[in-house]
C-alpha cells in the first residue's frame, strides 16, 4: 500500500503511478462498473423528467476494505456509506484525509452512537425516539455540526408485517420527525427506505417507493427542509429514482458480490 492512497490525491497520474498492479487493477474495475452506475442513473433521470444533479449517488463499501474506499474518492465519489459501526469507525479513521462524506445507513445501537458522530455526517436510520436524544446528546457532546438524520421508513410495518425490521410504520412518521427536527443537535433531513420484504408492496417497488414519496411530501409540508429521500439500491435504483429519491444507496454494482463478514 502506498503511503498517500489515504491522503489527498496529488493528482491522477502520479496517484496512479503510485498503485501497486493489483490496486490498479482494482481500480479500473471500479471505474468501469462506476460508468455503468452512473449511466442508469442518468438514463433513470432522464426517463423520469429529471436533471441528473437532483440524485446523489451513495455507495455502500460494507464489507470491503478502507482501500477499496479510497480508491473511490479518487475516483471521484464523494458519498460512501456503512451499516456496521465495527467497520466503519476504523475504515473512516483510516480515510480521514479524503474528501468523502460519511452516511450511516444500518441499524443503530444506542451504545455505538458516540463512536458513529465522530465520522458520520448522515444518519438515514433512525427509527425510535431513544436513539434521536443519544444522537443529539452524543452531538453535543462533541461539540461537532449538526448530524442530519432521516426517518427510517419500514412499509411493510403498514400492513400488520415487518414487526421486528428496524423503521416506524407511516403511521408514526411525524412524530419521530418532529421529534428528531426538535432534538438539539440534530437536524431534520427527510426520510429512508429498504424496500418491503413482507405485505402487499413486497416485489413491488414501484408501488414501494411511490408510498415512501407520499410520505416524504407529508414530512416536507411540516418541514419544508427535510427534503432527502433515500431509497433504491443496486437493483432497484431506477424505480426509486422515478419516484423522486434524491439518494441512491449503490452497493454491490460497484464494489461486486462479496461474502457477508461474521
Amino acid at each position: 500500500m502506498t503511503n498517500d492512497i489515504y491522503g489527498p490525491f496529488p493528482g491522477s497520474v502520479r496517484f496512479l503511478d503510485g498503485l501497486t498492479e493489483g490496486q490498479r487493477a482494482r481500480y479500473e474495475e471500479l471505474g468501469t462498473n462506476l460508468e455503468v452506475v452512473e449511466r442508469r442513473i442518468a438514463d433513470a433521470c432522464a426517463a423520469a423528467g429529471r436533471a441528473r444533479a437532483e440524485v446523489k449517488l451513495v455507495v455502500v463499501t460494507k464489507t470491503y476494505p478502507a482501500e477499496d474506499t479510497a480508491l473511490l474518492a479518487a475516483l471521484g465519489v464523494t458519498d460512501v456509506a456503512e451499516n456496521r459501526d465495527q467497520d466503519a469507525a476504523p475504515k473512516a479513521e483510516q480515510c480521514r484525509n479524503l474528501p468523502l462524506d460519511w452516511h450511516f445507513v444500518g441499524q443503530l445501537q444506542t451504545n455505538k452512537v458516540r463512536s458513529v458522530v465522530r465520522y458520520a455526517n448522515h444518519v438515514h436510520s433512525v427509527d425510535r425516539p431513544r436513539l434521536a436524544q443519544s444522537l443529539g446528546a452524543a452531538v453535543l457532546k462533541a461539540e461537532r455540526p449538526e448530524l442530519g438524520c432521516l426517518v427510517q421508513v419500514a412499509l411493510d410495518k403498514e400492513h400488520g408485517e415487518g414487526e421486528h425490521r428496524a423503521g416506524v410504520a407511516p403511521a408514526d412518521v411525524a412524530a419521530l420527525a418532529d421529534a428528531i427536527a426538535d432534538t438539539p443537535g440534530l437536524r431534520l433531513d427527510g426520510v429512508m427506505t429498504v424496500a418491503p420484504l413482507a405485505g402487499p408492496l413486497a416485489g413491488d417497488p414501484v408501488r414501494a417507493f411511490d408510498r415512501l414519496a407520499e410520505i416524504a411530501t407529508a414530512v416536507r409540508a411540516a418541514h419544508p427542509a427535510a427534503t432527502m429521500v433515500s431509497a433504491g439500491m443496486s437493483g432497484d435504483l431506477e424505480q426509486a429514482v422515478a419516484a423522486g429519491a434524491t439518494h441512491v444507496r449503490v452497493g454491490t454494482a460497484v464494489l461486486g458480490v462479496r461474502s457477508p463478514l461474521g
